[in-house]
C-alpha cells in the first residue's frame, strides 16, 4: 500500500501519516526502487492503533509511551486491543444516545429546564412544586445554589445523583427556611451574630455522605462569587461544621 492507501483505509490524512513518520510514532516504511514508501499491514495496525488511542483522549506523548509497550506483541494482542477500544466507544455511544433520547423526550414534552440538560432526576424534583425550580424564582441564594446544583448533577455517578436527589426531596422545607435565612444576610457582615446560626442550620442539612468538607481557596473563590460576605461566611462555616461532625479534617481537593 502506498500512503494514500494506508491512510484511505484507517481513516486518516496523509499528511497525518507524514506527521506521525516525523513523532516517531509510525516507522517509516522501506522505499521501493520507485522512490514510493511501500506499507504492510502491521503498518496500518499499528496506524490504526494510532488513531483509536488518539480518539480516547490521549496526546501524541502518551500514544509514545503505550505503543513503547507493544514492541515484541503478537499481532493477534494488538488487533484484539483495538478490538476492546472500539468496543468501549461503542458503548459510551450508545450510552450517550440513551441519554439523548430522554432529554428529547423531556424538550419536546416542554420539561427540559432553561438551565439543562440536566438527569431526569433533578428534572423532576426542579419541576415539583416544593421543589428547588419553584424556590428559586423568589430566592437569589437558593437560584445559585440551582446552578450549582446542575453542575453537580453532571459530575457524580449516576447512583449518587439519584440519592442527592431523595435528599433534596427530603429536606425541602428546611432548605427554604435556610434560603430565606440566607437571603437575610445579604447586607449584613460576616460578624453578624445571624451569621452562625445560619451556619449551625446549613450543617445539620448536610448528610454525613455529602459532608466533603471546605472546597480548596480557588474552588471556593469561584462557589462563593455571586455571594455576600457574610452569606459566604455562613456557607464556608456550615461545610465546615458538616465535615467536623461526620469526622473529616482539611479541606476538600
Amino acid at each position: 500500500m502506498r500512503i494514500g492507501e494506508i491512510a484511505a483505509l484507517v481513516g486518516v490524512t496523509p499528511r497525518a501519516v507524514r506527521h506521525y513518520h516525523r513523532l516517531g510514532l509510525l516507522p517509516e516504511p522501506v522505499r521501493r526502487t520507485n522512490g514510493y514508501r511501500e506499507y504492510g499491514i502491521r503498518d496500518a495496525v499499528r496506524l490504526a492503533r494510532i488513531r483509536r488511542l488518539t480518539e480516547l483522549g490521549l496526546g501524541l506523548d502518551e500514544v509514545g509511551d503505550v505503543l513503547a509497550g507493544d514492541e515484541g506483541r503478537e499481532l493477534v494482542d494488538v488487533l484484539e486491543e483495538l478490538d476492546a477500544d472500539l468496543a468501549r466507544q461503542e458503548r459510551v455511544v450508545r450510552e450517550r444516545r440513551a441519554r439523548l433520547a430522554e432529554l428529547l423526550a423531556e424538550a419536546r414534552a416542554g420539561r427540559l429546564p432553561a438551565d439543562g440538560p440536566v438527569s431526569p432526576e433533578l428534572a423532576g424534583w426542579l419541576a415539583e412544586p416544593g421543589g428547588l425550580g419553584v424556590v428559586a424564582a423568589g430566592s437569589p441564594t437558593a437560584a445559585l445554589d440551582r446552578e450549582m446544583l446542575t453542575l453537580l448533577d453532571t459530575v457524580v455517578p449516576h447512583g449518587e445523583r439519584a440519592r442527592m436527589v431523595e435528599l433534596l426531596r427530603a429536606t425541602a422545607d428546611d432548605a427554604a427556611a435556610l434560603y430565606a435565612r440566607l437571603d437575610a444576610l445579604a447586607d449584613a457582615t460576616p460578624g453578624d451574630p445571624r451569621v452562625a446560626r445560619v451556619a449551625a442550620a446549613l450543617a445539620a442539612l448536610v448528610p454525613d455522605e455529602f459532608a466533603v468538607g471546605v472546597p480548596d481557596a480557588g474552588f471556593a473563590d469561584a462557589l462563593f462569587a455571586d455571594l455576600a460576605p457574610a452569606q459566604a461566611e455562613a456557607v464556608l462555616e456550615g461545610l465546615r461544621l458538616a465535615a467536623e461532625r461526620a469526622g473529616r479534617t482539611g479541606r476538600a481537593g
